[in-house]
């Protein structure tokens, strides 16, 4: 899965299957692969025995080299623009490429333990513990800062990253949504026994336990489902 938007590229792919990669620094084949990621001009490989290749320019993660001892045991690797994070399958997460999209995760580095799942936007990550809890970091105004609902960033089951915004589903059914300022948060909070959670660039949609469809987010961008609403209560 994976998409590219106006403000960058942001997603994985899966299932990369046999693949030998060649550019100008590598002409080897480098294995099999398990999957693969990509950032706005750079890709991260994972090797079936978990090590990771990256090509591509520097400022957008195509240069791992700092944290190549690190990158070992990796099952899952997400990009924003112009970084790469890398979940292990011990729960920690490696992080690289631009800092102030995401590249640099020393602030949280001491919360990111138990991570079960990474999320991206454009240019901030988002990493699920085995608690519930939620741990953020990149650029603030694309859902790096999460302290304003960090207090109800619990027993959260997963994230839905946008392009510019993230959504935690809780297990409770509530969402939580924060990032870009077209989000309206004071919306989202009225929303009950949600099951699932899609997203657009700067959109969400969100479907009910029964059957219901909502909307929040940018309108122009699939945020007002007003026009299709009668339809969408039928489904």
């Amino acid at each position: 899965r994976g998409g590219v938007g106006l403000d960058g590229w942001s997603g994985e792919v899966e299932g990369a299957g046999n693949a030998t990669l060649k550019t100008s620094c590598e002409t080897s084949a480098v294995g099999r692969l398990l999957s693969q990621a990509a950032s706005f001009r750079s890709f991260a490989a994972i090797l079936l025995d978990g090590r990771v290749v990256t090509w591509g320019p520097a400022d957008c993660g195509g240069d791992s080299q700092a944290v190549r001892d690190q990158l070992t045991q990796v099952k899952q690797i997400q990009s924003t623009w112009q970084a790469f994070a890398a979940l292990k399958t011990d729960g920690s997460v490696v992080t690289w490429g631009d800092p102030s999209s995401g590249g640099d995760s020393r602030c949280v580095k001491e919360r990111l333990r138990n991570v079960i799942q990474i999320a991206a936007t454009s240019r901030a990550f988002a990493a699920l513990r085995a608690d519930g809890e939620v741990v953020t970091w990149g650029l603030q105004e694309f859902g790096g800062d999460s302290s304003k609902v960090q207090h109800q960033l619990a027993q959260v089951t997963h994230i839905q990253a946008g392009g510019q915004s993230f959504a935690a589903l809780r297990s409770d059914g509530r969402v939580v949504s924060w990032g870009h300022h077209s989000i309206d948060l004071r919306r989202v909070q009225d929303f009950r026994h949600v099951q699932s959670i899609g997203a657009s660039r700067s959109a969400f949609a969100a479907t009910t336990a029964d059957g219901k469809v909502v909307t929040w987010g940018n309108a122009s961008e699939g945020g007002d489902s007003g026009a299709v609403q009668d339809e969408l209560q039928r489904l």
